[in-house]
């Protein structure tokens, strides 16, 4: 019974962990779909995908609730879905400068999260729904420039965080709700509302919470500006003295402990937010090469023309989202490894966290492998397996030459970058954990990503370099197939989903031709691609303690030890196999029995 109930309780946190995401997922497909997307847009959008928190436009939090949706400028005709209202952890959507038509759907009030709406410079139609007066966390909500009508609803003024309320440049009518001429920031202008001088409220306030329509005279603004400027340089020249004696002591922005208990950054370089702001574009879209949980990057180039990939965090407020970007400074600066991602330097301010890496100029395996374009060259078999030692040796790296040892927890092929020789580098760091070496588990919260996740890991929240070794498995298969760790398409087929059970099935039917990635063609070694599957298996065992460490399956692909570990595998699973035909032919016949129990007893009743 207590069985019974365990792997209950198992089956429905497993499919919590897949009903999540795939609710999130559906909602923004359909906002996807009601927008009228173009086949060249939120490509990676996928139904069939489990989590949305690796599409582009979107972010997350920790746990996978997805807090941020972005689609500015995307020139999209359709019209807003209520879907949305599905996203109930939604901080912030950003569809402004479109071309989206309808109105604004009732769905939206249930967004109690949401803290910024912005439609601006559409073409919507309707009234503002009332219902809008339920987002009791809104504060920014700007709706200029579309074709909204009928009158401001009074439900606004009961938003109490509201500090910036746009509404010109619509058809609105009517009287404007007294209590919204008190928001710092507003704009009614535009329209045929009552304010403007014959109704004695201004249309549109001057940012300190009230309307201003008299102009000050020259003389106090000359005087204004005069006494100004004389303040600034007096500050300037006080504190241009004060920093000459003490500026080593305001040099440290983040509280990171080096080994000797003060403060450290090494070598790494402290970036101005301008100059970040200048190599991005003012972190433009079109520079966006990835996103993950606390963030995006950015593609930049500095002033010296090298190329660099910047991290944004937008989560660093949060305790967890602060504990990132700290985390990822001091994994990466314990870490240096050829195979492992460098950071260059970083960027804080009272309102920004950033990270520098190089740029890696393959970007990652995962795009290399299924994100192929016409003229793009795929990834051959020599380039595959040079990554896949190379990626062995860094995971060897943190495992057991750092000290405390770093267990990354989410490897997989869109975590392991390519430079210019495509060299494998291990990267994203945004997950890592430190871990003392007396200790050999860690019990946390489980992060990471469907299918590439470890079962133990899953069950019990405990992870272990172990975790690692199956994620790295999951990765080899992904490296051999060209596959996804979870592919619902494979149904099509009257196939198994999780690429795992697939490989399995396969490798038992001696069917390789079948496992290997369709754009290698034959250009393979037979030999070599059936030595890395068998690595992914040994790896990908169930129990932990059945699995390699790293340094074991670095030496497996280079062809030691491998042939006397897989014998001994196989071995385990013949025996596991003959145990499971032994229960099942013990169950059958204890049916049988039963069945021919229920007849006799049916006849001697008669």
């Amino acid at each position: 019974m207590a069985l019974a109930l365990a792997l209950a309780v198992l089956v429905f946190a497993c499919l919590w962990s897949f009903v999540l995401p795939e609710a999130q997922g559906q909602a923004l497909i359909a906002l996807k779909i009601s927008l009228r997307a173009k086949s060249n847009q939120l490509e990676d959008w996928n139904r069939y995908l489990i989590s949305p928190c690796t599409w582009s436009q979107v972010i997350c939090d920790e746990n996978s609730f997805v807090t941020s949706v972005t689609l500015s400028y995307m020139n999209f005709s359709g019209t807003l879905s209520p879907a949305i209202g599905i996203l109930t952890h939604l901080k912030t959507l950003t569809l402004k400068g479109n071309d989206i038509t309808g109105g604004i759907p009732n769905e939206f009030g249930n967004l109690s999260r949401l803290s910024s709406l912005e439609l601006d410079d559409n073409r919507l139609t309707g009234p503002i729904p009332s219902i809008l007066g339920n987002l009791k966390n809104l504060q920014f909500l700007t709706l200029s420039g579309n074709s909204l009508n009928g009158s401001v609803p009074e439900s606004l003024t009961k938003l109490p965080k509201l500090i910036c309320l746009l509404l010109d440049s619509n058809n609105l009518t009517g009287q404007i709700p007294e209590r919204l001429f008190g928001i710092p920031k507003y704009n009614f202008s535009g329209n045929n509302l009552n304010c403007g001088d014959t109704y004695r409220r201004p249309c549109v306030s001057d940012g300190n919470g009230s309307g201003g329509s008299n102009k000050p005279k020259l003389e106090i603004i000359v005087a204004v500006v005069s006494a100004v400027v004389v303040l600034l340089l007096g500050f300037s020249l006080y504190f241009f003295c004060k920093y000459r004696h003490q500026r080593y002591k305001y040099d440290v922005f983040v509280d990171v402990a080096g080994e000797d208990g003060r403060i450290s950054f090494g070598q790494l370089k402290r970036f101005a937010w301008r100059e970040l702001q200048l190599a991005t574009d003012n972190f433009s879209e079109k520079n966006i090469l990835g996103k993950g949980g606390f963030g995006k990057v950015y593609k930049g180039v500095l002033l010296d023309n090298a190329k660099v990939a910047v991290k944004r965090s937008t989560d660093f407020r949060s305790p967890s989202g602060d504990a990132a970007f700290q985390r990822e400074v001091e994994m990466i600066s314990v870490a240096v490894h050829r195979n492992l991602l460098r950071l260059i330097g970083f960027c804080t301010t009272p309102t920004e966290r950033l990270l520098v890496y190089p740029f890696m100029q393959n970007l990652s395996v995962a795009s290399r492998l299924r994100e192929i374009k016409p003229g793009d060259s795929i990834l051959d078999w020599p380039t595959r397996r040079r990554i896949a030692l190379g990626a062995a040796r860094g995971l060897e790296y943190l495992h057991e030459h750092c000290n405390p040892k770093i267990i990354h927890r989410d490897v997989k092929a869109a975590n392991v970058l390519l430079d210019e020789d495509f060299e494998a580098v291990v990267g994203d760091f945004g997950l890592a954990k430190l871990v003392d070496v007396s200790s050999t588990n860690v019990t946390t919260q489980v992060r990471g990503t469907m299918g590439h996740i470890a079962p133990e890991y899953l069950s019990t929240g405990k992870s272990s370099d172990k975790t690692d070794v199956f994620g790295y498995g999951i990765f080899l298969l992904e490296l051999v197939t060209g596959q996804r760790a979870i592919d619902f398409s494979r149904l099509e087929e009257e196939d198994d989903v999780i690429l795992l059970d697939h490989v399995k099935k396969l490798e038992r039917e001696k069917r390789l031709g079948d496992i290997v990635d369709d754009n290698l063609g034959r250009s393979y070694s037979d030999e070599e691609v059936g030595m890395v599957i068998r690595v992914a298996l040994l790896c990908t065992q169930a129990s932990p303690e059945d699995r390699p460490v790293m340094s074991e399956v670095v030496r497996m692909l280079e062809g030691e030890g491998l042939a006397e570990r897989w014998e001994e595998w196989q071995n385990v699973e013949v025996t596991r196999q003959q145990e499971s035909e032994g229960l099942q032919m013990r169950l059958d016949l204890a049916e049988d029995s039963l069945y021919n129990q229920d007849a006799i007893e049916l006849s001697g009743g008669r």
